[in-house]
């Protein structure tokens, strides 16, 4: 049963990122914690979505523009070593709470909240139309690159933000989008080194077929929505993936997830 549903959570996921700008990682996140700890569930969500991201590299990849690449994704890879080495800091932390309801026992750690608190702010932004209209010039990029990286090895947040600078850029929709796989990839790549300097030693390898299983699912996603990419407009596909985020938030920020 946990196969299924991980791997539908990893097929529509996949297919929303390419509407929304964000979804896999936020999504199939707190799916993966259903079954594992947070720290590992964030660990295995970045290697998934890393190797979609290669996967939406072999389908859009010649569109990136490389200049856009490099001065975002430079300065994003250093910040998301930075982000991932806090989260194997903060995953350390004991507990904050632990309360009982019914005959189950929920616990509240660092870890949680810091995630639940950014799930639920970047998903509150795209409800809220200052935010969501939110652009930067071309000459930000550094900067967005070194926030976009930050949160994303820190809580695989990258999306939103990386949306907001390269808007201004000029591209068009299908540059923008491999623009972005290409960012994102570089970003994983970061992130995934450091979570695996701890989670290697506890048996990671003991899930890999649940790991290949939603790979191969978030595949799919990535090949119909390539599909789709140029006949549905993204309002709705936003709203919705921002609504099941805070919602899925608050789950894990009172320890139930």
């Amino acid at each position: 049963m946990e196969v299924i549903l991980i791997c539908l959570a990893a097929f529509f996921a996949s297919l929303l990122t390419f509407f929304s700008g964000f979804g896999l990682g936020t999504i199939l996140m707190p799916v993966f914690a259903l079954f594992f700890p947070l720290e590992m569930a964030i660990a295995i969500t970045g290697v998934v979505h890393l190797l979609n991201n290669f996967f939406k590299l072999y389908l859009v990849g010649k569109e990136a523009n490389w200049r856009v690449v490099l001065k975002f994704g430079a300065p994003a890879i250093i910040s998301a070593l930075i982000g991932a080495w806090l989260l194997m800091s903060f995953s350390a932390n004991t507990e904050w709470l632990t309360y009982t309801l019914g005959d189950k026992e929920f616990s509240i750690t660092t870890i949680k909240v810091i995630v639940a608190f950014l799930m639920f702010s970047f998903a509150l932004f795209e409800l809220i139309p200052f935010f969501k209209k939110l652009e930067f010039a071309e000459n930000k990029l550094f900067i967005g690159g070194i926030i976009s990286g930050f949160f994303g090895g820190l809580s695989g947040h990258q999306g939103a933000l990386r949306s907001a600078f390269l808007i201004k850029c000029g591209l068009s929709k299908e540059s923008f989008i491999a623009s972005g796989v290409m960012i994102s990839s570089v970003i994983d790549i970061s992130r995934v080194s450091v979570y695996f300097t701890k989670y290697t030693s506890i048996g990671i390898e003991e899930n890999i077929n649940l790991i290949l299983a939603a790979v191969l699912a978030a595949f799919a996603g990535a090949l119909i929505g390539k599909k789709l990419l140029k006949k549905i407009t993204t309002s709705f596909v936003q709203i919705t993936v921002a609504v099941m985020i805070m919602l899925m938030a608050i789950a894990i920020g009172i320890g139930i997830l």
